[in-house]
C-alpha cells in the first residue's frame, strides 16, 4: 500500500469570500487532520493493490530461493556467482580499455545505432513482431529458471 501526503496552496482562480461555481462542481476531497497553515489544504491519497511489476519481481525472488533451497551443490553456486562478478569486472575494464583507443569508440557507437535501429524495426515497431518478441523473452526466462 502506498500513500502520498500533499500540502496544496489554495487555487489562484478562487476568490476568497465569493461564491464560485467552478469550485462547487469539484468533488469533496478527504482532508487529513494535519494543519500547517490556515490557507493550505492537506490531502492524503492512499493506493492499495499490487502492481504486476512488484508481483513479477517477487516471483523471480521466489524462483531464486527455490533454486538455492533445492541445490545440492551450494559451493558450486557460490563459485558461479563469484565467477559472474569477476566476469563483469573484467568486461567493464575491457570496455574502458577499448574506449581509450582512437576511432574504435566511434565505430562501435555507429554499429550500436545500426543494430538498435534494426532491433526496433524487427521486434518493436509492429504489433505481431512485439508479440513474437514477448513470447521469445518469456520462453527464455522459463528456460533459464527451469519452469
Amino acid at each position: 500500500m502506498a500513500s502520498i501526503i500533499a500540502s496544496l496552496p489554495p487555487p489562484l482562480f478562487a476568490a476568497h469570500g465569493r461564491n464560485n461555481t467552478f469550485c462547487r462542481a469539484l468533488p469533496k476531497l478527504p482532508v487529513s487532520p494535519i494543519r500547517e497553515r490556515q490557507n493550505r489544504a492537506s490531502v492524503v491519497v492512499k493506493a492499495t493493490g499490487e502492481s504486476s511489476e512488484s508481483s513479477n519481481s517477487l516471483s523471480i525472488v521466489k524462483s531464486v530461493q527455490n533454486v538455492w533451497d533445492n541445490s545440492e551443490d551450494r559451493p558450486g553456486l557460490v563459485g558461479l556467482g563469484f565467477a559472474a562478478i569477476v566476469a563483469f569486472w573484467a568486461s567493464s575494464n575491457l570496455i574502458t580499455a577499448i574506449d581509450k583507443l582512437p576511432l574504435i569508440p566511434s565505430v562501435l557507437e555507429f554499429v550500436g545505432i545500426l543494430y538498435s535501429s534494426w532491433f526496433i524495426y524487427r521486434y518493436l515497431l509492429f504489433k505481431p513482431d512485439r508479440e513474437e518478441f514477448f513470447q521469445i523473452v518469456n520462453k527464455s526466462i522459463s528456460d533459464i529458471l527451469g519452469q
